[in-house]
């Protein structure tokens, strides 16, 4: 009797045995990182320093603004800060003669801004986005005030407004004795003039604004509107200008923004005596002047404060209701 083993085909040895089927795992690599203690180091603190100088000159100092305006302190220790609710604000309203006419002045800060250089401005836009020659030139020859330090501004006016030696008075030829025309030391006078400086730098911003908002216009609008049989105004006051209304929006707040902090530019002038009061210089004068008052210097800043706020609130709520409903 012969036993032999049978054998397998190979075809048969490949088949896996009948039953469930194995369970593989696999093995963990590791989690690769993306960055590296060093990057993750070099984030943390370019992020970090800029949100602790933010946080401390900004958010921290404004709350200390806000605490102080219900104080007296004259800056030379803590222990010399006494609490006095409204007191500050009472006599700021009532017995200040510097605070309404600051009030008046900040207005008619805004009001000229918005009446000249701002059309002004869009009347440059207009004709730059024309494509005219040396567009570039001209944009770079009127943006270039607002590149300029206000200080420096200032300073250049100063001498354009010298009675002796100012080339307005040389042109009219009231730089003689007897004839001169004070334009910086007359309260008649000074406001206006400072106005003309800060007009001629405004117009340079408000024209680089509506040549952006321009620049988004669709082309197609112009040739419907051309096709229409409208000439060029009818086609800028019916199709364009209405098209410009979030860029308008944004000159609206930016004006009243440059209204509100008006300051290099007065205080280089004659440091907002003698007609140019700010509010901007009230509150200089009342925290670094000869007679620190920080308390009442803070319950002004605290006024402007609520100016602004009372303008860049709704713009925000504007601004983020466009965003959810796009």
């Amino acid at each position: 009797m012969s036993s032999e083993t049978p054998t397998k085909s190979p075809e048969a040895a490949d088949v896996p045995p009948p039953g469930p089927a194995p369970v593989v795992t696999r093995v963990p690599q590791g989690h690769k990182r993306l960055l590296t203690r060093r990057d993750r180091v070099t984030l943390a603190f370019m992020a970090g320093v800029p949100t602790v100088l933010h946080v401390a000159l900004v958010w921290i100092t404004a709350i200390a603004s806000i605490a102080l305006a219900f104080t007296t302190w004259d800056g030379i220790g803590f222990d010399s800060i006494k609490w006095v609710g409204l007191d500050n604000f009472r006599q700021l309203f009532t017995d200040n003669p510097q605070f309404w006419p600051a009030v008046q002045h900040n207005v008619i800060w805004f009001v000229v801004l918005i009446l000249i250089p701002t059309p002004f401005g869009l009347f440059l836009a207009v004709q730059l986005d024309k494509n005219i020659r040396f567009s570039r030139v001209y944009q770079t020859a009127f943006f270039l005030p607002v590149v300029v330090s206000l200080a420096v501004t200032g300073f250049v006016w100063q001498l354009v407004y010298n009675p002796d030696t100012g080339l307005i008075n040389s042109i009219i030829g009231a730089n003689k004795p007897g004839h001169y025309i004070d334009w910086i030391g007359d309260p008649k006078l000074n406001l206006w003039a400072v106005l003309i400086a800060a007009s001629w730098r405004h117009t340079g911003y408000m024209m680089i604004l509506y040549l952006a908002g321009l620049k988004g216009v669709d082309p197609s609008l112009r040739e419907a509107s051309a096709l229409d049989g409208a000439n060029e105004w009818q086609t800028f006051k019916n199709v364009i200008f209405p098209t410009l209304r979030p860029t308008n929006t944004v000159v609206l707040v930016v004006t009243i923004i440059e209204a509100l902090r008006a300051f290099d530019l007065v205080f280089v002038f004659n440091k907002g005596a003698q007609g140019t009061e700010l509010l901007s210089i009230l509150i200089t004068n009342n925290i670094i002047g000869e007679s620190s008052r920080i308390g009442y210097g803070s319950a002004i800043a605290v006024v402007l404060l609520v100016i602004s706020l009372a303008v860049i609130i709704p713009y925000l709520i504007a601004t983020f209701r466009k965003e959810r409903r796009a």
